[in-house]
């Protein structure tokens, strides 16, 4: 027997119930399917440690289609991002500036919340919604388009046919790879190190990123934890420098990561695990193809430089959902050749330039770390630049 939907979305990240919830408030019968069960408590092994910042259109996008009123008592504002340079013989702040999210808009630039928490609010509001299904534990082994139709065969034998698929299953998609989608991956041999921490210093909703070397050592605020300031951290480094990081004693971990972060915060202690990630440059050759539509690291991979990778992930459902309300079929080839059309160009330039700076924060030479220096400097002291940068980083055009 075959089940009948409007949407099957394969992949149950945030990205991917994000877009199971905002397709189903739209009126669509949309089901959701994930091969591994969202972990939506943090002390259970294998919870996602890291944090997403949500810009403020996101934010908006979250409000829209309900979740923000979830999400909002425990969300931390960002205010002000700072950048600092510390790439100088000692690892000290040698330069540093803060773009203030007052210099563009009366709102902050973002708030930041845990990702095992998004997972648990979202979940829960997926139960409220009598046409959305989640079908955690089951994953899509195989999809055959046609004009009419995505007939989809899950892992547990059951059979679907969509109108339209939206492929949110990651990097390695495999809606993506049904649908003959090349990708193009940039690899840095670097890891990502992702936990939380406590420290002397408030962090004041100053969302902080140090460069030295290997990559950028980000500090983003989180709520107190146990009556002390508290930070997650994503802390880049290549990657035999990482797995050796992530195997360290506890004492010694912190030693190190407080020397990395330049003292700024005062002394850094672990309050979380160690989770470890490989960090990639990846985009698709289109977002769509015949009854497919891609998002999220379905179709881009960023570095986690700038709070770009889920921000942009939402962008794309954004657009999609905007053009799929246009027409009466959601697969409709017109309707997903100008998704392709509205989201891709922009896509492009900013995995470019998410890899632009990557490299740039990797350097090692001191002539390097130098040369990066003076390029912040330039920019942050002319004032329509360093506006500019800041609307642009938000996702604005104005």
């Amino acid at each position: 027997m075959t089940e009948q939907t409007d949407i099957f979305i394969s992949g149950g990240g945030v990205a991917g119930l994000a877009a199971t919830i905002a397709f189903a408030q739209a009126g669509h019968t949309v089901i959701c399917a994930d091969p591994t069960p969202p972990i939506t408590d943090v002390t259970v092994e294998g919870a996602d440690l890291r944090t997403t910042a949500f810009l403020q259109p996101a934010q908006a996008f979250l409000e829209r289609i309900g979740l923000w009123s979830a999400f909002a008592p425990h969300a931390t504002p960002l205010q002000t991002m700072r950048i600092v340079d510390a790439g100088g013989a000692e690892p000290v702040a040698r330069a540093s500036h803060d773009f203030d999210a007052s210099d563009i808009s009366e709102r902050p630039f973002g708030w930041n919340l845990p990702n095992w928490l998004l997972r648990r609010e979202m979940v829960a509001h997926l139960a409220s919604l009598p046409n959305a299904t989640f079908r955690p534990g089951t994953g899509t082994a195989q999809i055959l388009t046609r004009t009419g139709e995505a007939r989809v065969t899950l892992t547990d034998g059951r059979r679907l046919s969509a109108r339209l698929v939206i492929g949110a299953d990651g990097r390695n998609s495999p809606v993506r790879q049904a649908a003959g989608i090349g990708a193009r991956t940039l690899r840095y041999g670097q890891k990502a190190l992702a936990f939380a921490v406590t420290h002397d210093n408030p962090h004041n909703n100053v969302s902080t990123e140090i460069h030295r070397s290997g990559g950028p050592f980000t500090l983003v605020p989180l709520p107190d934890r146990d009556g002390r300031p508290c930070s997650a951290v994503v802390w880049m480094e290549r990657g035999a420098e990482a797995q050796r990081l992530a195997a360290l004693p506890e004492g010694e971990f912190n030693s190190e990561m407080t020397e990395r972060s330049a003292h700024l915060y005062g002394p850094l202690s672990l309050a979380s695990r160690r989770t470890l990630w490989p960090i990639i440059s990846q985009i698709a050759d289109t977002m769509a193809g015949e009854r497919v539509a891609l998002v999220a690291e379905a179709a881009h991979v960023v570095p986690p430089i700038g709070a770009q990778g889920l921000n942009m992930s939402l962008a794309d459902i954004v657009a999609l959902l905007d053009i799929v309300a246009e027409g009466e079929d959601p697969g409709d080839p017109k309707g997903l050749a100008r998704y392709t059309r509205a989201r891709h160009a922009e896509i492009a330039a900013r995995v470019a330039g998410s890899d632009m700076l990557n490299r740039a924060s990797m350097a090692d030479a001191p002539g390097l770390r130098d040369m990066r220096m003076r390029a912040l400097n330039a920019l942050y002291r002319v004032a329509p630049v360093r506006r500019t940068l800041m609307r642009a980083g938000l996702g604005a055009t104005g």
